[in-house]
């Protein structure tokens, strides 16, 4: 896997000055994923749009806690969007993620490849459907009657619009160019 050609080599929009920001702004920012007490390269980003930085942490905030998708299958989807759109900030960010979602090396390192017979059915359509979105924003009837068969309406609006939320994430941080986190992976197997 390599990075969307596309991707510009440096960020087009830097992250704001963390320590120049205003008191509602830094609460704003205090709201979202941190490490190691500063907030993440996407979320500064974002923060030169403090409202769109707001509604965007509504959404993508639902995914992270209060889906009724259970994580690991999260981050099936997000990680295999991730690598179909060549988001190298999504696929690290989520490896982490995916991880403590109970994700393996291995499995990882798979989402980066052509699908296999390695996946159980379930993941094989979850990640179809990633496929299938991501190369044709439709689903085939096959696909949706295999996920139909495991997911409820309201799971199957879910992982929907979850990979097509990861798949506008992903987007936005290669058009901008958003740099990876210090002590975040970039594709498995690469080496900084």
């Amino acid at each position: 896997m390599t990075t969307n050609p596309l991707r510009p080599d440096k960020p087009r929009i830097e992250p704001v000055d963390l320590d120049a920001v205003d008191d509602d702004l830094r609460e704003l920012l205090g709201k979202t994923m941190v490490r190691g007490g500063k907030a993440l390269n996407i979320f500064a980003t974002l923060a030169h749009n403090p409202g769109l930085l707001k509604r965007f942490n509504v959404l993508a905030g639902f995914f992270m806690t209060r889906s009724s998708v259970p994580d690991r299958d999260r981050e099936l989807v997000v990680l295999r969007v991730g690598a179909n759109a060549g988001a190298v900030y999504e696929f690290g960010q989520h490896t982490i993620i995916g991880r403590r979602a109970g994700l393996s090396d291995d499995e990882i390192l798979r989402l980066t490849q052509p699908l296999d017979d390695f996946w159980s059915d379930d993941d094989r359509l979850l990640l179809t459907m990633a496929d299938e979105l991501c190369e044709h924003d439709a689903v085939s009837d096959a696909t949706w009657r295999g996920l139909a068969a495991r997911w409820s309406t309201a799971e199957l609006l879910e992982l929907v619009l979850l990979a097509g939320t990861y798949r506008l994430v992903s987007g936005f941080l290669n058009a901008v160019g958003v740099e990876l986190d210090d002590g975040v992976p970039g594709w498995p197997g690469a080496h900084a």
